[in-house]
């Protein structure tokens, strides 16, 4: 019997009904079901409840209803437990996500009898340093961001690969993101797309005041060091743009690859380039 976990994003206004329909379906098949216990009570089934935790000890997958942004927080609060997660889309561009609602009766065939394929994603994993005290280590499976506030002038991001100096960018801040992360914030800020499967940190400057500062794609194997410098002090720290810590000038932020990654359940062939076709191209069929 597989144990399988079903989060939504409550604040999604189909989610309870699609929660609902994929317990009938997923139980109707004799799976065990753990609900989230933020709507096991909407959909009928508080004693179904358990928190994400739980689920990251006990289920053998996570069906994640919601958009993108649901799927990174669920990925952050399961990193370590190695859980596939599979994304059924309730947002707009749900990228990460493999199946829509009406994909429900397939998708529970597929999960069920194990026909789909693992991608495991990337993490970062990102250290912040203030005058030789580490302030926190954060996860994130996108990006890490630095950037100054709404209305304040540039800031100087000095770089650094492990011990070597790298270019300091004088701007809006700068984004170090995964393969993963390279359709997020950083393509908007005219980062290139990377194919999910390469070992690799992408660095991509936020509206640089120079002609000649381009994204940079680093090793995944090394340390990226950013030390951060301002007039001011309305600077940020964001984690896959979901939350985030004022920074200081002097402060450091240390970014490599996390020891955990995020296993991506996926059945389509070639399923990214299409995503990329359709989803950010437009090549609506």
């Amino acid at each position: 019997m597989k144990k399988i976990g079903i989060i939504a994003n409550k604040g999604k206004p189909e989610a309870r009904i699609v929660a609902r329909e994929l317990l009938y379906l997923l139980e109707d098949r004799g799976a065990h079901v753990f609900l989230d216990e933020h709507v096991a009570s909407d959909v009928g089934h508080p004693e179904l409840g358990a928190s994400v935790e739980e689920m990251g000890k006990q289920a053998d997958l996570v069906c994640v209803l919601g958009g993108d942004g649901t799927l990174l927080r669920i990925a952050r609060q399961l990193a370590g437990h190695s859980i596939p997660i599979f994304g059924i889309n309730l947002g707009t561009l749900g990228f990460l996500s493999e199946a829509e609602p009406e994909h429900l009766p397939q998708a529970v065939d597929n999960l069920l009898s194990g026909k789909y394929d693992i991608e495991k994603r990337a993490m970062l994993e990102a250290c912040l340093v203030r005058k030789g005290t580490t302030l926190g280590t954060y996860t994130a499976m996108n990006d890490i961001g630095i950037a100054k506030g709404s209305f304040c002038r540039i800031i100087q991001c000095a770089v650094f690969l492990d011990d070597e100096y790298v270019a300091t960018f004088s701007g809006d801040g700068v984004i170090v993101s995964t393969p993963t992360g390279s359709t997020a914030y950083s393509l908007s800020a005219g980062g290139p797309i990377v194919a999910p499967n390469v070992d690799m940190l992408l660095l991509t400057p936020v509206a640089p005041h120079s002609l000649t500062a381009r994204p940079m794609v680093l090793s995944g194997n090394q340390t990226i060091r950013v030390e951060v410098d301002a007039i001011h002090q309305e600077m940020g720290l964001s984690i896959d743009g979901q939350f985030g810590y004022r920074l200081e000038g002097g402060d450091q932020i240390y970014i490599k690859k996390s020891p955990c990654v995020t296993p991506l359940i996926k059945w389509k062939k070639g399923g990214f380039f299409e995503a990329i076709r359709t989803k950010l191209q437009g090549e609506w069929e």
